[in-house]
């Protein structure tokens, strides 16, 4: 009997102690090795056995659960390293969902198997004790059951706890960072032999972590095929998939998987990294070169952190510097053809001026030396060190939670200084921060100036559709070679673009000025202010393009670029105001200067000119109010913000060598101008872009007085002016944004908007000034307002 009870210890019944199980099966349930751990206990002594003391039953039935403890840990630690879930690499995705499907086969867990190793030694240490109990029964004439209670004592406390975990494990489906949580909590208990064995479980899982984390942090592979680690590619090919199974047709179906084969380039480019891949030929490689900026949507949109599999011990930052150094290892490592290529040249370049050791000394090899430029950016010394130091806490018996973080951030910071280096001194980022600044903020004001005189005319008429891009580019080409930016070996990476034509006219906002000036009788002065208005609002949709090579794409981003387009428009507008309100005061003057020539000759002529200086004078006076307020807000955008912003921001990127810290410097230099540019604020924007038309219709209608006698539009011009300059200062000066990071800088634009108080006075002055000159009318109880009569 003693020797049954020893056997049912490791597992194995018998007619004395029998498995309740046995008879379930003989009913039909299923006992195979996969089948999912019992939630009960089924080892009990036969119920016919009678010779046995009720005391001495009880001790038995206690004895034989560790038995049962023991089977079901066996059978879980069997189940959870089986390697039959190995497939071949060459079964495609879409049999692999089929086979998933139909239920075929059990998803597999690297970090089960791990604690599956650490229960067995666990029970192996058991199984000792077991044998050891046998050897003393065997030696003893009289054989006890309290020799079996005293071997085992320890594991009623190791083993009752350790069957309740694995059957949460296999009950909740809990793996990866999940499983190393749900340890991680386990650890933390009152019984020092149990948490000892815990916290060896969870070091077997934490040898899985650290694995994935060498994998990714020194080589930039997810290693990670089962969905557990922490970081997660985006699910690309699921999409597809879920897609492919809905569509009927032969044809959809067959486009559908042609996305999915373009997608699977990310998952073959780790394998390819992995495995070397170094067949490919020349022409395979150049074949290539449209994929080989991978790591560069990776960089973007590649990956990501899965919170399901974040353990709740590893905090969100430290999360984040693990997702940010593998990326940057991706990067580093991974260098596109044409930068190889690049580099390549430079280096050839280089040797060419010392000296040829032959006739065609770089024809053997090309490709060679474009493998020494990627190790170039990470030096193997580096990846040793990052290497060492994810070695040393995978040697660690414990945990160590600072030393984690502290090991982590040292990597972070290795990989986002080898990047700055990449992208800062290779990649010449400075050069192509001057050169959006040159570009997108005006900085080169001489070809700016050029392109608006040379596309004037142009712009005076509404844009074509169809061909307004290609209309702009001559008068953009055209400025170029008559300025600097012919020499500018930036300006060919610059590219005019109409995406749209601004902000759509509704028929009634054309119609409206239509009606009141056919009331006026000057029907062509409508005419032309309608088709002024839809030509403004179509050339608003003037935007650049700036083309980035790799690896810049990690620093202007499609969102960075957007702000800068964003800037661009609104600078342009502004500038375009500024000159047409430069230019009809100098074709006003050139006009008045020619009457004034003609003025001995023709009495007649004479008058009729003496007239029309008359009428246009309080025109100007208009015309000078509405050009002080576009040259300060000009000057102010200008130098105040542009030019402050700049030399803050040349400031961190001389003082900083890590990457992270200057796209986080960028983004708030280009918040900074969009902020202290007012383009955050609706009410402000708008009333600016208001003002922006108010001044170009004035600038057309002052050019349409010399065929019209009306006056009505332009008195309508002004009145509106004045009312948004008001309302703009109104808001400028209120507490809202005294408070705000604009302040300093609004300030100084207030200053030299009301200095000596003279915008809060300019009506009134304009009025008194006047009053010698024409006649003026003020709407009772609007002293604010000027109507010219």
């Amino acid at each position: 009997m003693l020797h049954e009870l020893l056997l049912s210890l490791l597992g194995y019944t018998g007619d004395l102690i029998i498995d309740d199980r046995e008879h379930q099966n003989s009913l039909g349930i299923d006992l195979s090795p996969d089948a999912p751990v019992s939630d009960e206990r089924t080892f009990k002594l036969a119920p016919d056995i009678s010779f046995i003391e009720p005391s001495e039953r009880d001790l038995i039935e206690k004895i034989i659960t560790l038995g049962f403890y023991y089977r079901e840990l066996d059978r879980f630690a069997t189940k959870s390293r089986n390697l039959s879930w190995i497939r071949s690499a060459t079964v495609s995705p879409l049999e692999r969902a089929a086979e998933l499907s139909k239920g075929k086969t059990i998803k597999p867990s690297v970090y089960r198997r791990a604690i599956a190793n650490g229960i067995v030694e666990i029970l192996s240490v058991y199984r000792s004790a077991v044998l050891h109990i046998e050897q003393i029964l065997l030696s003893e004439t009289m054989p006890i059951l309290a020799t079996v209670t005293q071997g085992l004592n320890k594991f009623f406390v190791l083993l009752p706890p350790l069957y309740e975990l694995v059957l949460e494990i296999e009950r909740d489906d809990i793996r990866g960072g999940q499983l190393l949580n749900l340890l991680h909590m386990r650890c933390h208990c009152g019984v020092p032999e149990l948490q000892a064995c815990i916290q060896r479980l969870l070091w077997h899982g934490h040898q899985v972590l650290y694995n994935q984390l060498a994998s990714w942090m020194v080589y930039g592979i997810l290693q990670d095929e089962h969905g557990e680690f922490f970081i997660r590619r985006m699910a690309y090919g699921g999409e597809v998939l879920c897609c492919y199974g809905v569509l009927r047709s032969k044809s959809d179906q067959d486009f559908v998987k042609t996305i999915f084969d373009t997608l699977s380039i990310f998952q073959q480019e780790d394998r390819d990294v992995e495995h070397g891949s170094p067949h490919l030929s020349i022409s395979e490689k150049l074949a290539r070169l449209s994929t080989d900026d991978t790591s560069l949507t990776d960089w973007h949109l590649g990956f990501h952190i899965s919170l399901d599999m974040l353990p709740e011990y590893i905090h969100m930052r430290v999360a984040e510097s693990v997702l940010f150094a593998g990326k940057a290892i991706r990067v580093l490592r991974n260098p596109s053809l044409a930068f190889r290529f690049q580099e390549q040249q430079i280096s050839r370049g280089s040797q060419k001026i010392q000296g040829f050791t032959g006739r065609f000394p770089y024809q053997k090899e090309p490709f060679r030396d474009m493998k020494l430029i990627g190790e170039e950016l990470l030096p193997q010394s580096e990846a040793d060190k990052i290497e060492a130091m994810l070695q040393d806490l995978k040697e660690s018996s414990e945990f160590h939670k600072r030393l984690f973080e502290c090991a982590v951030d040292s990597i972070r910071a290795i990989a986002a200084s080898h990047l700055w280096q990449l992208v800062v001194v290779r990649a010449d980022l400075n050069g192509h921060l001057k050169a959006l600044k040159d570009y997108f903020l005006l900085a080169k004001g001489d070809f700016f100036q050029c392109f608006l005189e040379e596309s004037r005319q142009l712009m005076r008429l509404p844009p074509r559709q169809s061909t307004a891009e290609a209309d702009l580019m001559v008068p953009f080409q055209l400025a170029a070679i008559k300025t600097s930016s012919e020499e500018d070996k930036y300006f060919s990476r610059v590219s005019l673009r109409m995406p749209s034509f601004g902000i759509t006219v509704k028929s009634s906002q054309v119609d409206l000025p239509k009606a009141k000036a056919y009331a006026d009788g000057s029907s062509g002065a409508a005419l032309s202010n309608a088709s002024s208005e839809i030509s403004l609002d179509g050339w608003d949709g003037i935007a650049l393009e700036y083309s980035v090579d790799w690896p810049l794409q990690l620093f202007f981003t499609q969102e960075v670029l957007s702000k800068y387009c964003r800037v661009f428009q609104y600078l342009l507008r502004l500038k375009r105001t500024q000159m047409e309100l430069e230019k009809s005061w100098a074709s006003v003057m050139h006009q008045d200067h020619t009457d004034f020539a003609k003025r001995r000759n023709d009495r007649i002529n004479c008058s009729i000119s003496q007239q029309r200086r008359q009428r246009c004078r309080p025109m100007w006076r208009v015309r000078e109010h509405m050009a002080f307020l576009i040259r300060n807000l000009q000057f102010y955008i200008q130098v105040d913000v542009i030019e402050s912003q700049w030399n803050v921001l040349q400031a961190h990127i001389q003082d900083s060598h890590d990457f992270t810290e200057l796209v986080g410097f960028h983004q708030e230099y280009l918040s900074a101008l969009i902020s202290q540019s007012f383009l955050d604020i609706g009410s402000v924007s708008r009333i600016l872009d208001g003002i922006m038309k108010l001044c170009l219709q004035f600038c057309w209608n002052i050019e349409n007085q010399e065929s019209s006698e009306n006056t009505s539009e332009l008195e309508h011009i002004t009145e509106e002016f004045n009312k948004k300059s008001n309302s703009l200062y109104t808001i400028l000066r209120s507490s809202r944004l005294a408070g705000s990071q604009r302040a300093p800088f609004l300030r100084r634009f207030l200053l030299r908007l009301n200095y000596n108080s003279f915008f809060e006075l300019g009506v009134n002055c304009c009025a008194r000034a006047s009053c010698l000159d024409f006649s003026l009318r003020i709407p009772s109880g609007r002293p604010d307002l000027l109507v010219f009569s």
